[in-house]
């Protein structure tokens, strides 16, 4: 009579076995087992000096540098924020575009390039910079949308403006920036004399944005709309 063999006997002599390989695979590479392991140590290693002794200053640096071309825009002083200012000894948000670029206070500086340029009247320049400006922020994304929809409709590019709009308004749609963007595109409209088009958004304001600022005042742009 054959013996039976227990399962679980049996698992346990497989499992042994693929330990056993494992060890012995481990002995015979060891060396190079090692070596992949320093290498991976060393790589970490190099991140975090590259973290704390390079990126981290330039962080620190570009925010400080920050501070007097935000004091120039807060106060509407548009070129001094842009570009500078020798007496204060800031050197404005270009230079800390172009200097700081790969830092988050170096990207935000185009963002305000951006809008500091379309005030200047430099509205390609402002269209580049805000090009330049990376952000994962919903509100912010569409509002650097929108204002290369403004530099193009400053550059009589209407058609491109209207696209800019459409997108600031329907790419991430909320109860700020979709009513405000819609109102841009229906006032467009008008400019074209197409009061029909702008008829249809102001309603749509009305009915699912009553309650945002652009829908406060929309039957004034219904009723204007309406009579031409």
């Amino acid at each position: 009579m054959a013996k039976k063999v227990n399962k679980t006997d049996k698992q346990f002599a497989n499992v042994e076995e693929s330990l056993t390989k494992a060890g012995l695979f481990v002995e015979r590479n060891q060396k190079r087992l090692l070596i992949g392991l320093g290498s991976i140590i060393a790589i970490i290693a190099i991140y975090i000096s590259i973290l704390n002794f390079y990126i981290a200053p330039r962080e620190n640096q570009a925010s400080s540098e920050m501070h007097l071309a935000e004091f120039y825009f807060m106060n509407n002083d548009f070129d001094k924020a842009l570009n500078g200012d020798s007496i204060s000894g800031s050197n404005g948000f270009v230079y800390i575009s172009e200097n700081f670029g790969s830092t988050d206070a170096g990207n935000l500086s185009n963002y305000y390039s951006g809008i500091c340029q379309i005030n200047l009247g430099e509205y390609e320049n402002a269209i580049s910079s805000l090009n330049d400006f990376d952000t994962d922020d919903e509100i912010l994304y569409s509002l650097k949308t929108g204002l290369i929809g403004d530099a193009n409709f400053e550059l009589g590019n209407m058609e491109e403006a209207l696209d800019f709009y459409t997108d600031a308004a329907t790419d991430y749609v909320n109860d700020f920036t979709t009513p405000y963007f819609m109102m841009k595109q229906a006032m467009l409209h008008e400019t074209n004399n197409d009061y029909a088009k702008s008829l249809e958004i102001y309603k749509t304001i009305k009915s699912d944005y009553f309650s945002s600022r652009e829908g406060q005042n929309i039957e004034h742009y219904i009723s204007r709309a309406s009579n031409n």
